[in-house]
């Protein structure tokens, strides 16, 4: 079966990941296949909104599978990084509403995905954040700290990123990043399936003009860092990292 399902449902497109047995850990391809299924949403005026979700009940989006970044030296995370932005966002621009439908572990590059979404539904076990001072020793572009710190503000960011910290699903609804918060997957299909019938009765170009205003404005601005990201990537500690990662050992950090 397919790593990312992509599926009609109504009114509605339904993109999930589908590698359950990896936390849905995203490959480079499932990146593509977010964008190509934006592309779909873009070519079809019966759908009405795209939504996002993980397969499994454990995980939305457990951040990239690690594998993919074996033998990565500076350019190489440059080039992942643009990628990320690219699906981003082409995710964004989408000319209808997008919904991330999130159930369990939300990090990393899937926390990226569920922030450009324009609203995200979770369940009370849901758990959001980018652990990678503890885990993997890289870093993330200008454009998704960019993402974070306009939902929850740079202290929270800062908080979230300097310790390694995984926001509960309630703190995460108090700091406006959850905009519906509910019990159980079972509730999540509820909110899902009533939020995409609202959605679907609204008048499509109010809603493009509203998600196109709000994504110039943060875009406008954002300054250059591939630098930051080319210094990180190239660095001994990540090259070590993403090697300790495949042996199922801790990284020892030194700062090179």
């Amino acid at each position: 079966m397919s790593d990312l399902l992509v599926e009609r449902a109504g009114p509605a497109l339904h993109v999930t990941f589908n590698r359950p047995k990896a936390h849905n850990a995203l490959t480079f391809a499932m990146y593509e296949g977010v964008h190509d299924a934006c592309e779909t949403a873009d070519a079809d005026p019966d759908i009405r909104v795209l939504v996002l979700r993980g397969a499994g009940g454990k995980a939305f989006v457990s951040g990239t599978d690690i594998a993919q970044f074996e033998g990565f030296d500076g350019q190489d995370g440059v080039a992942y990084e643009k990628r990320i932005t690219r699906v981003l966002h082409r995710l964004e621009d989408t000319r209808v509403p997008t919904v991330a439908a999130v159930d369990g572990y939300c990090i990393g590059g899937g926390l990226a995905l569920a922030a450009v979404c324009d609203l995200r539904i979770a369940t009370a076990a849901s758990r959001f954040g980018v652990p990678i001072a503890r885990t993997l020793g890289n870093c993330l572009s200008m454009d998704t700290h960019a993402l974070l710190v306009g939902h929850i503000g740079p202290a929270r960011t800062l908080d979230m990123l300097l310790r390694a910290k995984l926001l509960d699903a309630g703190s995460a609804h108090a700091a406006g990043f959850v905009t519906q918060l509910v019990e159980d997957a079972a509730g999540l299909d509820t909110a899902v399936a009533d939020t995409v019938a609202e959605l679907a009765a609204n008048a499509p170009l109010s809603m493009w003009a509203a998600k196109q205003s709000v994504a110039r404005l943060r875009r406008a601005q954002l300054p250059e860092g591939d630098d930051i990201v080319s210094a990180v990537y190239a660095s001994a500690d990540f090259a070590a990292a993403v090697r300790s990662f495949a042996a199922k050992q801790r990284p020892t950090w030194t700062g090179t």
